[in-house]
């Protein structure tokens, strides 16, 4: 023991009339591997319990964001006072630092500030269905420089935290549930107007998904060059587009069923051409 003893009390190095031993060297890394373990250990622990109670997965990822770097400040300023290293050694050489990381890494400090952004004022949350440069998908991860979004088609995109604060992001989801959508049919001229509309607001009523309020409504948009053009708008309480893209179908289906029983064509562009002078047919 005694042999252990001296070994970990041999001289290393002194800086600043402090003697820094193999003990204190040592001390070090098992302190920050210890710090660290217990972290992750406490950061969980406060998610479970958070997420026992249906706390807001926003507020949740909030808090552990926090709680990590009030740790990992506590380690740092804990780990020079093993060493009896005092915080103004490096009043000099961290202010060098910061100015070099600054223009460094303007982009990294962009993309971490951004992220504490979305994360403080939730313009977007874990959950809601974005729509991003023509790409549509749902967040899965708000993180300190990127947000993960899974694409409707399965795909992961990151997008850096700063770009959804910059450019314009359509939130379908930002205060409610409620998506709108159309189904638009063209009808033969001859047809009962009155009919078409009733069918159409039957076979979007007929749907499950589709609210109550607001109400479908059915509008005679338009007289095109082939069709009386009818459109059937509706409201669904849905996070993703394949929601919306299953009851729009589901209403077609149903739409062309109700048409069928009732004699409706479903228009389809028609030319009527005329000959001038005479036809021959040759035998």
């Amino acid at each position: 023991m005694s042999t252990i003893n001296d070994y970990l009390n041999v001289v290393i190095a002194n800086f600043n009339d402090q003697s820094f031993t193999v003990g204190n060297i040592l001390m070090v890394p098992l302190w920050i591997v210890f710090s660290i373990l217990f972290t992750k250990f406490a950061i969980r622990r406060i998610n479970k319990a958070l997420s026992k109670r249906k706390k807001d997965p926003n507020l949740i990822q909030l808090v552990e964001r926090g709680t990590f770097i009030i740790a990992i400040i506590i380690i740092f300023f804990t780990t020079l006072s093993l060493l009896s290293i005092p915080i103004t050694a490096f009043a000099f050489l961290s202010g060098a630092i910061a100015i070099g990381f600054g223009f460094g890494a303007q982009n990294i400090i962009n993309n971490f500030i951004s992220g504490w952004i979305l994360i403080a004022e939730k313009p977007i949350r874990i959950g809601d269905f974005l729509e991003v440069e023509n790409t549509k998908g749902v967040v899965e991860e708000i993180n300190t420089r990127s947000t993960r979004i899974r694409r409707v088609d399965g795909v992961h995109l990151l997008v850096p935290n700063s770009k959804l604060l910059e450019n314009t992001v359509v939130n379908w989801t930002l205060r409610d549930r409620m998506v709108r959508g159309v189904v638009t049919v063209g009808v033969a001229y001859g047809s009962s107007c009155k009919q078409v509309a009733d069918l159409l607001l039957q076979a979007t009523t007929e749907q499950s998904n589709v609210l109550e309020d607001p109400k479908a409504n059915v509008f005679f948009q338009d007289f095109g060059d082939s069709a009386l053009i009818f459109e059937v708008y509706f409201w669904i309480n849905s996070q993703v587009e394949g929601g919306l893209r299953l009851v729009s179908s589901n209403i077609r289906f149903r739409v062309d069923e109700l048409f069928e029983e009732h004699g409706i064509t479903i228009s389809y562009p028609q030319r009527d051409i005329h000959i001038d002078g005479n036809l021959t047919i040759k035998k």
